[in-house]
């Protein structure tokens, strides 16, 4: 049995300050809609360095002590994609848009009424409920199929 297969590693930071959190409408059109600051892992480079990175670069902030709460994963093509959720609540620097996409502070109680990227809502749960650890996508036939664990 093969022990090993190639990974794209990426990440996503829900970003909190009160009751609010910070998003990211995203101006790209492969995953639109509001989600959160994140992106690839870059070769060589710490989960935790990528998410302060990433953020930062997204945002203006530089977050610290991000916590890992979880993950998004699915395999395609004999590739296995990983998100990696980060939630943080410690930063600093001032908050600016990027090529990303606009971002703003939101209360986390509207977040189900704004447009959200395909799936925000149930990785969403990943990030808030303490008994959830993984969304996961799965091919059945030609159909996919996504798991709450």
């Amino acid at each position: 049995m093969k022990r090993s297969e190639t990974a794209v590693l990426m990440n996503l930071c829900m970003v909190c300050s009160g009751e609010k959190v910070l998003v990211l409408e995203r101006s790209k059109r492969d995953w639109p809609g509001v989600t959160f600051p994140g992106g690839h892992v870059e070769n060589g480079e710490s989960f935790t360095d990528a998410v302060v990175r990433e953020v930062r670069e997204e945002t203006g902030l530089t977050v610290s002590a991000p916590q890992l709460c979880g993950i998004e994963d699915w395999c395609e093509d004999g590739v296995r994609y990983m998100v990696l959720l980060y939630r943080a609540d410690r930063f600093t620097g001032q908050l600016q848009s990027s090529e990303e996409g606009k971002v703003w502070w939101e209360p986390l109680s509207a977040l189900p009424s704004l447009r959200l990227s395909h799936d925000m809502d149930k990785i969403l749960r990943v990030f808030l409920e303490d008994e959830l650890s993984e969304f996961f996508y799965r091919q059945d036939g030609g159909a996919w199929i996504s798991e709450l664990k």
